[in-house]
């Protein structure tokens, strides 16, 4: 049996917790919690607790320099938190800097990850029929921050390269929903509509484990996605 991967968790909200609780059952041993007065003090190598690797779910205003100070301690990091990517050149910078490995994902449902794969193959097929609307709604509880989310994005993006048009997203917040996504393709006599659905927030957590056991295997510097946890790619 293999050893248990040492993971540190950078942010203890609810997705924090969650991964704390399941860690365990999918062979990791949480050694380290790191909220934001930790991190906020400056990070060093004793944090850590011998990691093998970080899962960072925080906000996004501080995700990037979270992952910044974990790389450069030579931690590789699962990023959990959306809402930064319009700065994603500063994470490619920073895992050549520094030489380490990140891996990120707007969703780590392997159900989405499949979801987001039929709703590419639909558009596809949907492009040249006649009459067919598409558009993506995602929910959320409402202390979700960034609007739409990432895995609305995601979707919206699969569908565009599908369809070859641009997919609008509405975004709706309300009480505590986990995350529900729906594509609606919509003609004048019929509707389609494809719907993910996360009933507990611990279908997130069982994938950034997943994620985090992958990446900790010290995979080459580069930014991998669930895409390469899933087809167990080694980039060059």
């Amino acid at each position: 049996m293999n050893p248990p991967v040492k993971v540190v968790l950078v942010g203890m909200g609810r997705m924090g917790r969650a991964i704390d609780a399941l860690a365990p059952e999918r062979g990791c041993t949480v050694v380290a919690r790191l909220d934001a007065l930790a991190m906020g003090r400056g990070l060093a190598a004793t944090d850590l607790g011998g990691a093998d690797v970080a899962i960072e779910f925080t906000t996004p205003e501080v995700a990037l320099d979270n992952v910044d100070a974990l790389l450069a301690l030579g931690c590789p990091v699962v990023i959990g938190t959306t809402g930064w990517t319009a700065r994603a050149a500063r994470l490619d910078a920073a895992v050549q800097s520094h030489r380490c490995a990140a891996l990120w994902s707007p969703n780590f449902s392997l159900g989405v990850q499949l979801f987001l794969s039929i709703a590419e193959e639909a558009a596809t097929r949907a492009r040249d029929m006649a009459g067919f609307d598409c558009h993506v709604v995602e929910t959320h509880h409402t202390a979700k921050k960034d609007a739409p989310s990432g895995t609305g994005i995601a979707i919206a993006d699969r569908l565009e390269a599908g369809l070859g048009r641009t997919v609008p997203i509405t975004s709706v917040r309300v009480g505590a929903v986990p995350g529900t996504h729906e594509v609606i393709l919509d003609a004048l006599f019929e509707l389609i509509r494809l719907v993910h659905e996360a009933r507990d927030r611990r279908v997130f957590a069982d994938g950034a484990l997943a994620a985090a056991r992958w990446l900790a295997v010290r995979r080459p510097p580069a930014v991998y996605t669930m895409r390469d946890v899933l087809r167990g790619d080694r980039k060059p």
